[in-house]
């Protein structure tokens, strides 16, 4: 790649900003340039992280850091020993970006703010010479033949010659039929980090209570997760369901996502729990159960468990 060649990047978010600037400090003689749908560029960016922006994981190996990817943990072994997630950090803190690690691993700017990433992401696009184009929505990609030497991006824009084509567009379906035209091979996607939505008169009017450490089964399967549950307004939530969601999602949309889901709220064993509860009943046997809430358990929470379990008690 010695004469000068125009690149282009599908995708103003993250991976294409930081390809683009990646590939036109790599080759300066090059033309980098992002093509963008929108008329912004790292919208995900600013709202990542409760618009904090969770940067990257405090997970430094790795063989280690493949392990909590459910997928594609062998396709990734090798980029991640390439650049992995100390890299990361290294690249924005040397661009005037300090992060800080928090107690869970997840790692944030020190100002608690995504502008930061998206202003760094910025300034290194424009001192590295990479072009932006909004407002240009890609309509087909056709790939060089004896008549054009060159990839031919009709956009909304109009027709764009490219030496290169480096597609980061996300979850777009359009792009992954144009790529499957062009013998590529795409797995058919299926949702993945996703709540669940359960009819359970036991959660009734309990939106909001959470717990700190549940396990989670999906019955019939080896599927489990543990870790905070949250009762939303229409089932469940927080970071054990998506936990299973995410490693359970091809297995769920086998199922068309209708199944039996085992919570246990307490992640308590059941000889632990009956040896817990026996010791309570010999200290406090004269004390109503439902109106004395166990375990750290919310109050609402476990009135309606004990009402399950026994409908007589009140």
């Amino acid at each position: 790649m010695n004469t000068s060649q125009h690149i282009f990047v599908v995708g103003g978010g993250a991976a294409g900003y930081f390809a683009a600037i990646r590939c036109a400090e790599l080759y300066p003689q090059h033309q980098v340039t992002i093509l963008e749908r929108g008329n912004e560029v790292l919208g995900k960016v600013r709202i990542s992280g409760g618009g904090r922006c969770n940067v990257t994981h405090a997970c430094f190996e790795p063989p280690a850091l493949t392990g909590f990817y459910p997928r594609g943990s062998r396709e990734l072994l090798g980029p991640f020993m390439r650049f992995s997630c100390g890299d990361t950090m290294d690249w924005f803190q040397s661009r005037g970006v300090p992060l800080k690690i928090e107690a869970d691993g997840r790692v944030f700017p020190v100002s608690d703010a995504s502008m930061s990433i998206i202003h760094c992401l910025q300034e290194a696009a424009r001192n590295a010479g990479v072009r932006v184009q909004l407002n240009t929505r890609l309509d087909a990609i056709l790939a060089p033949d004896q008549k054009h030497g060159q990839w031919r991006l009709n956009t909304s824009s109009g027709l764009l010659y490219a030496d290169k084509v480096l597609v980061a567009s996300g979850s777009n379906t359009r792009i992954w039929e144009m790529l499957s035209a062009l013998k590529h091979t795409i797995v058919p996607p299926v949702p993945s980090l996703f709540t669940f939505n359960i009819k359970d008169k036991r959660l009734d009017a309990l939106m909001g209570l959470s717990v700190p450490q549940a396990e989670l089964q999906v019955a019939g399967t080896g599927l489990h997760a543990t870790g905070p549950l949250l009762i939303t307004h229409w089932g469940l939530s927080g970071p054990a369901i998506l936990r299973l969601s995410a490693w359970g999602a091809r297995a769920l949309a086998e199922r068309r996502y209708h199944f039996t889901l085992l919570v246990n709220w307490l992640g308590l064993s059941p000889n632990a729990l009956e040896e817990s509860m026996e010791q309570w009943r010999k200290e406090q046997g004269k004390k109503s159960i439902i109106g004395h809430a166990q375990f750290g358990l919310p109050l609402r929470l476990w009135r309606s468990l004990c009402q399950a379990a026994s409908p007589k008690l009140d």
